[in-house]
């Protein structure tokens, strides 16, 4: 899920930068230090927006640079357990699909796609069931949800567990494609 936190920093500004505007230098130092790197508490720094120096500048003996506390705003992204996201297959191998969710991508192992048993198409390079003849290939749009989270210091480190499974989720294709029982009305015996 995506959430705007306000961070508080202490920002050492180097001496290269006391030409530019503070607020300028400070948004600069903070993008280069925090966006697209994962924190445990807050996941996924995506933006750093609105740096508010909430203090003079501090110059310690031996350092030329000036230390200044910050308060800023950023978009983060982290995944939770039990999410239900609309994602787009990237990529299909042979244990099952990798999807986008957010800044990351997550495994729709082949074992989670659905109630039947899917198998590789290495032909079409497609995960197919023989059963219900359904498929997921690259580009699909699918509804799943994060069965598991580990979160790490990188994006490739990091592993999140998709599944397809539950009623509800899948290809938006398989929503629609309900299947309609006709019933025959019971006939009524006649005494005779």
């Amino acid at each position: 899920m995506y959430y705007l936190t306000t961070i508080e920093e202490r920002v050492r500004v180097p001496p290269s930068m006391f030409g530019s505007k503070l607020d300028d230098a400070v948004l600069r130092i903070l993008q280069e230090r925090f966006e697209r790197r994962i924190f445990k508490d807050v996941g996924m720094m995506l933006l750093v927006v609105k740096p508010k120096v909430s203090s003079d500048g501090v110059v310690i003996p031996g350092d030329g640079g000036a230390y200044y506390s910050v308060q800023f705003d950023a978009l983060t992204f982290i995944p939770q357990v039990n999410e239900v996201y609309e994602a787009e297959v990237k990529e299909i191998v042979e244990f099952g699909a990798f999807a986008s969710i957010g800044p990351f991508q997550g495994l729709l192992h082949v074992s989670q796609i659905g109630r039947e048993k899917y198998f590789y198409d290495k032909k079409n390079k497609s995960l197919v069931s023989r059963a219900e003849k359904k498929s997921v290939k690259k580009g699909d749009s699918i509804l799943v949800k994060v069965s598991t989270v580990s979160l790490k210091s990188t994006t490739t480190d990091t592993k999140i567990g998709l599944t397809m499974r539950p009623d509800g989720l899948g290809k938006t294709e398989w929503m629609t494609e309900a299947k309609v029982v006709k019933k025959e009305p019971k006939k009524k015996e006649q005494p005779g």
